[in-house]
């Protein structure tokens, strides 16, 4: 039974629906595994903010009767997942990483819970988050910060920072989080995990950044998705075509069209026309970085057959930019209201920001800069069929900053190391990262690959092709073995 549990945390999401529905698993056994391997990583890791064990137990039982009785279960069958806590699970107690949420449990789904329920998923738990997302990294004023599995004391990322922790060590195949600037890919990044955020509006947000019911929540509405982090392409693939598609209750959700998400990982890529920019043309990049990208980006014309050219997509630094549409998509007066209420229980660099006498001038030149950022990336792509960079300028640092000050000996603001994700969502184009290799000391680096707004697949097909040239699943963090799991 212990080795049976000890595969269990190791499996991924196609290989587990897969036997479940073929009845060589029980999903109460696959359940009962992933609960233990939580109970035994979680007191290390602090990934999961809200545990759900008898619940979980439940819907497997109910599955594996339906499973019984030849009940079609959907294509996530049995599959135990976390969910961000910053996305509504009914009945499930929703945080935020705030005091103001901290005993709040909404009366609805998002619109991904219903959908990866409905295709067969269990929900094991919520996922560590810092204060309303408003962090790179996993520090929240109600737990301690969430530790990278690689390096305890390191941060795993943010703002999906339990998600990153726990899809890297087994506590679930996949698991959901939201990127407004970065929030997926970071974590994946930083936990050695792929991490996917699709074109903007393919996964439907709701309740989260869509309603006025939640101060402080509802924000970032034209900045945020949704979507997996997962220990293989195919498992996001798989993700993914339960999750998008089109849902009236966002109106900036598109439909999904003809796209086969599942089938959008074959193919090779010989012959296509990629970018490298290992610093954008202005980014401060650690140098211990640029090298492992450096040579992930040459797999690409070794080994998978494209004309790689080093080339900057031509936008200036939108770092300034960036920060004034985040401000302006959020809740300003509700987000003021509970700074007052909390008082120190508020995260300090939030507060900073929300005391900031913010003018209109600020938040429509922020708005032409990310204008600028769009029309200088489609003119790119144009040119290049895809975009590779660092994902990150840094690999992960230690507890309790937002991040280093000193990139390569430039002095920065502590958040500049964001400087690579967060322009994709200005410009709502598809953007995943994959594990490119370690730093010398054995911390994960990530390689980020860009494509055309719409051109998911394109995006899928190239993170499966270097993962087949250069796999990564096998690599566990060395925590899993010190611990016999």
């Amino acid at each position: 039974m212990v080795s049976t549990m000890h595969e269990i945390g190791r499996m991924d999401a196609v290989t587990i629906a897969r036997h479940v529905v073929a009845k060589e698993l029980s999903p109460v056994e696959v359940v009962d595994a992933i609960l233990d391997r939580l109970d035994r990583l979680d007191p290390v890791l602090n990934a999961f903010t809200t545990v759900v064990p008898e619940e979980a137990r439940q819907r497997a039982k109910r599955l594996e009767a339906d499973i019984a009785a030849g009940h079609d279960v959907g294509p996530l069958a049995g599959v135990p997942t976390g969910v961000k806590d910053l996305i509504c699970t009914k009945g499930v107690r929703t945080t935020s990483g705030s005091f103001a949420y901290a005993d709040f449990v909404p009366d609805e789904d998002d619109v991904v819970v219903e959908r990866i329920e409905a295709a067969g998923a269990v929900v094991i738990g919520k996922t560590q988050v810092p204060e309303f997302g408003y962090s790179g990294t996993g520090q929240t004023p109600l737990a301690d910060p969430t530790r990278n599995p690689w390096s305890l004391d390191r941060t795993s990322g943010g703002s999906s920072a339990g998600t990153g922790a726990a899809v890297a060590t087994g506590i679930g195949p996949f698991s959901l989080g939201s990127d407004g600037g970065g929030s997926v890919r970071i974590p994946a990044s930083f936990c050695g995990v792929y991490g996917l955020k699709a074109t903007m509006g393919r996964v439907p947000l709701y309740p989260g950044t869509k309603d006025e019911r939640y101060p402080g929540v509802s924000s970032w509405e034209s900045l945020e998705h949704i979507g997996p982090l997962t220990r293989t392409v195919a498992d996001a693939a798989l993700v993914m075509s339960v999750i998008a598609g089109q849902d009236d209750r966002d109106r900036l959700s598109i439909p999904s069209d003809d796209l086969d998400w599942r089938r959008a990982v074959d193919g090779d890529l010989r012959g296509l026309r990629v970018a490298y920019s290992p610093d954008l043309g202005y980014a401060a990049v650690d140098p211990q970085v640029r090298a492992v990208v450096d040579r992930a980006a040459e797999v690409f014309e070794r080994d998978l057959g494209c004309v790689v050219e080093r080339a900057d997509p031509g936008w200036a630094d939108p770092y300034e930019s960036f920060w004034g549409v985040v401000v302006n998509e959020s809740d300003l007066v509700g987000l003021r209201r509970l700074a007052d209420s909390l008082g120190d229980r508020m995260s300090p660099h939030l507060v900073d920001v929300l005391r900031v006498d913010w003018t209109a001038e600020q938040f429509t030149t922020a708005l032409m800069g990310r204008k600028a950022v769009y029309n200088a990336s489609w003119r790119f792509f144009r040119d290049y069929d895809l975009l590779l960079t660092p994902t990150l300028a840094v690999p992960a640092f230690e507890h309790g900053i937002q991040g280093p000050t000193v990139i390569d000996g430039r002095e920065v603001e502590p958040f500049y190391w964001l400087s690579f994700t967060f322009p994709h969502n200005l410009t709502g184009q598809p953007a995943a990262t994959v594990p490119a290799g370690f730093t010398p000391d054995g911390l994960p680096v990530g390689l980020q690959i860009v494509g055309r707004r719409l051109d998911d697949a394109l995006v899928l097909r190239a993170s499966a092709a270097f993962e087949a040239a250069a796999p990564w699943a096998d690599r566990w963090p060395p925590l899993l073995d010190e611990m016999g799991l």
